[in-house]
C-alpha cells in the first residue's frame, strides 16, 4: 500500500464514519501515515490538508482483545482531558470492526517530541534537559493527584491486592516464554514477593510512564500530552515512580537496543527525582527500591518475551538479535537494587 494508505487504515471508511458521527470535522480528502515508535498498538497520523488527528488501533492480526483495549484507552483520556493532566482531546471511539477491522479511536494530533535517547536530548542542553525531566515528575504528581471517582474512573481497576497481582501476572508472562536458564530471575521474583510493601491509596496509574511516552514542545519545553495509556489502571502510584526511576538509571551498555536518557547532560539523578516526587506528592517513598526493582523485573520479562519470539522467527528487525543479552543485565540491576535498598 502507498504511504498515504498504510495497512490497517482504510481512509475511505474512516472518512465515512467521521462524516456521519462528526459532521463538518473533515473538510478535505484524508491522507495517513503510520507513526513509528509505537510499542504495541498501531498509531497513525491522519490529515485532511488542514487539520490533523491521530488514529489508534490494535496491531494487525491481534488475537487477545483484552491486550489491546481501545475502549479502555479512550475512556481514560476522556476522563482526564477536563483535568490539568495533559492528554490529547478524544474525538471518537469506534467499536465496529467493520470499519477498520478492529476497534479504534480518534484523538487530536498534538505537536511535540518524544525523547527516547540521551543523544536526542543532548541538543536541548543541560538546563533544558534538567527542566524537562523534572517537569516529567511534576506531571506524574499531577496525574496521581486526580481523584478517580471525581472523573468517573472509580471502577477503572481493582486496587486491592494490586502489587501481588502484578507480580503473579509478570511471572505468568515469564513462564509463557521461558525456554532457557536465566540466573537470578526466580530469586528476584521470590524476593519481591517476600518484601511486598503496603500500597498507598490507589490512583490512576499510567503503567508505562517515561520520557518517550510524553510529547514535549513549545518555548518552555512543556509536556503537551501523555501518550500510550494501554497499561493504565487504578493501582499503586509508586509503580509509576519506580519505572521512571529505572529509566533514569544508566544501563552501561554501549549500542544497546534498549536505552535510557540517563546519560544526557543535565539529566537529574534518580535520587533527585524521588525527592521531588515525595516533596510534591506528600507520599512516603521509603520503599522506592522495591518499586524500582519490580520495574527491572517487569522489563526483564518483557525483553525475554521479545527474545523468545525472535528465536521463533516471529520478530524481525535491527536490534532484536541483541535483546536476549540484555535480560541478565536487567535481572542483575533488580537484584542489586533490592540488596542496596
Amino acid at each position: 500500500m502507498s504511504p498515504d494508505h498504510p495497512p490497517g487504515l482504510d481512509l475511505d471508511r474512516l472518512r465515512a464514519l467521521l462524516d456521519r458521527e462528526r459532521p463538518g470535522l473533515v473538510t478535505g480528502a484524508l491522507s495517513g501515515r503510520l507513526i513509528e515508535g509505537g510499542r504495541s498498538n498501531l498509531t497513525y497520523a491522519v490529515s485532511d490538508g488542514t487539520a490533523r488527528w491521530v488514529v489508534r488501533r490494535p496491531p494487525l492480526g491481534h488475537v487477545l482483545a483484552t491486550a489491546h483495549d481501545m475502549r479502555r484507552e479512550h475512556r481514560v483520556i476522556s476522563a482526564l482531558h477536563p483535568t490539568d493532566v495533559p492528554v490529547p482531546r478524544p474525538v471518537l471511539l469506534c467499536e465496529d470492526e467493520e470499519v477498520l477491522g478492529a476497534p479504534f479511536y480518534v484523538m487530536e494530533f498534538v505537536e511535540g517530541t518524544p525523547y527516547r535517547t540521551a543523544e536526542q536530548l543532548a541538543p536541548l542542553g543541560p538546563e533544558r534537559t534538567r527542566a524537562a525531566v523534572l517537569n516529567l515528575v511534576d506531571t506524574l504528581v499531577g496525574l496521581h493527584a486526580v481523584d478517580p471517582a471525581e472523573v468517573g474512573l472509580a471502577d477503572f481497576g481493582r486496587p486491592e491486592g494490586f502489587l501481588d497481582r502484578q507480580l503473579r501476572r509478570w511471572a505468568k508472562q515469564l513462564d509463557a516464554s521461558r525456554d532457557r536458564d536465566l540466573a537470578g530471575i526466580d530469586e528476584l521474583h521470590a524476593t519481591l514477593g517476600r518484601q511486598l510493601p503496603p500500597s498507598p491509596a490507589a490512583t490512576v496509574v499510567h503503567g508505562d510512564y517515561r520520557l518517550d511516552n510524553v510529547l514535549i514542545g513549545g518555548e518552555n519545553d512543556d509536556i503537551r500530552a501523555i501518550l500510550d495509556w494501554e497499561m493504565s489502571t487504578l493501582g499503586d502510584p509508586l509503580t509509576d515512580l519506580g519505572l521512571l526511576v529505572m529509566y533514569s538509571m544508566p544501563l552501561g551498555l554501549p549500542d544497546s537496543p534498549v536505552s535510557t536518557t540517563a546519560r544526557a547532560p543535565g539529566h537529574p539523578a534518580p535520587a533527585e527525582l524521588i525527592e521531588r516526587y515525595a516533596a510534591r506528592s506528600g507520599r512516603d517513598v521509603s520503599a522506592v527500591a522495591w518499586y524500582t526493582a519490580f520495574a527491572w523485573f517487569k522489563l526483564a520479562v518483557i525483553l525475554e518475551g521479545i527474545h523468545y519470539r525472535y528465536t521463533l522467527g516471529q520478530t524481525v528487525g535491527p536490534g532484536f538479535d541483541r535483546i536476549g543479552d540484555l535480560v541478565p543485565v536487567f535481572i542483575e540491576h533488580g537484584l542489586t537494587t533490592l540488596q542496596k535498598g
